[in-house]
């Protein structure tokens, strides 16, 4: 257990997940933490990091930054996905070994189980059999992650823990209309059709004012913003199959996933990091060859529930109340088919979520719209 005074480094506590876990040790009493942003530190520096671990000298770490985004930028930007997420954790979990990091929490996806996995996904179904090729890269950088921490704990002893969590969602979300995950994305497009619909340019332009939008349209960059005007909102808008008569999504909306509120993976995350020990995370009596093999030592965080990706985005309708059509564009690829986790790991080790999807959106839409009323500082 790590006592109320330790110093605590929070990678990436900015983000969708650090920025939850942050508060979740706030809210424990430990205000010990360290944070730094990304024009503050940048991760994949290995100079710059070692400066800043020189400097600061944390006792834990959570590793929560990361290059992240869904189908579309994991496929356009492979060797952005696959060369900054192992530079980071290359950096970050090196460091910490050099500096005698007394515990390390290493959040990883759960897109590191192959496409064809057994439904729900236990830890042992890693690397059995080809990933999904949408997002290997980012895949195989994680999985670099989770055996990094793995290796360290079996050849020096140290005490680095691999978390997986399942699609995530919460405050502090990326609503990008390109790099963002699926459902905030759906929640943002739904959102401005439903602007559209009722003819309220003023949300729109507040929506573009907090977060503009730009395309490419003949190797040009086409931004909009709160100062464009409406026909040119409009076509960049139609691009991410957003209209005044519908929302158009990828794919055929019929694969399933798991989505798990990001306070409640950072509750999951803390708690771990406070309870939770390598020699907890796995068996020791497989014996192949005279040797102990210990492996899959990582912990799936998840609800260990699913729902159709149509189900979700109906429910987006009907809270934000939108009442033009859901399209489908069946010539973009759904990615893969189900992703649901063995959670009885987790269970084991003593936690359970509480927050259920029809909640959870009403949060994230809540939330979203107030986003809105204020300017990033």
């Amino acid at each position: 257990m790590l006592d109320k005074q330790t110093k605590i480094y929070v990678a990436g506590h900015r983000g969708l997940v650090g920025s939850a876990i942050w508060n979740n040790l706030k809210s424990r009493g430990y205000e010990n933490l360290v944070g730094r942003t990304h024009s503050e530190l940048d991760l994949l520096d290995p100079v710059a990091v070692r400066q800043f671990f020189d400097e600061e000298q944390p006792e834990a770490v959570v590793l929560a930054a990361a290059h992240v985004g869904g189908i579309m930028a994991n496929l356009q930007y492979r060797a952005d996905f696959i060369y900054q997420n192992l530079q980071i954790q290359q950096n970050v979990i090196g460091e910490s070994w050099k500096h005698g990091v007394k515990k390390l929490l290493f959040l990883g996806s759960t897109c590191i189980y192959p496409r064809e996995a057994p439904q729900p996904m236990p830890e042992d179904c890693l690397l059995t059999s080809p990933l999904e090729y949408t997002n290997e890269p980012y895949a195989i950088a994680k999985i670099a992650g989770l055996k990094m921490c793995e290796s360290f704990n079996l050849q020096y002893g140290t005490n680095y823990i691999a978390v997986m969590p399942t699609n995530l969602y919460g405050p502090n979300d990326n609503f990008h209309l390109e790099n963002s995950h699926v459902l905030p994305a759906m929640i943002r497009k739904t959102h401005l059709a439903k602007c559209l619909h009722e003819g309220d340019w003023d949300a729109v332009r507040k929506d573009l004012a907090k977060r503009p939008v730009s395309m490419k349209r003949d190797g040009q960059t086409v931004l909009v913003d709160a100062q464009s005007d409406e026909q040119a909102i409009k076509d960049v808008l139609a691009h991410y199959g957003i209209t005044a008569e519908a929302v158009t999504l990828w794919g055929t909306g019929s694969p399933m996933r798991e989505f798990l509120w990001s306070e409640e993976m950072a509750d999951a995350s803390v708690y771990v990091l406070l309870n939770v020990n390598f020699k907890d995370t796995y068996s020791e009596n497989l014996n192949v060859d005279n040797i102990n093999e210990i492996r899959n030592c990582h912990i799936n965080v998840g609800t260990g529930k699913e729902i159709s990706i149509r189900e979700v985005a109906e429910k987006i309708m009907e809270e934000i109340g939108f009442k033009g059509e859901l399209r489908w564009d069946r010539t973009k690829p759904d990615g893969t088919l189900k992703k649901l986790t063995d959670v009885s790991k987790l269970h084991s080790l003593g936690w359970h979520h509480k927050i259920e999807i029809d909640e959870g959106i009403h949060r994230l839409y809540e939330w979203y719209q107030e986003s809105l009323e204020f300017r990033d500082s």
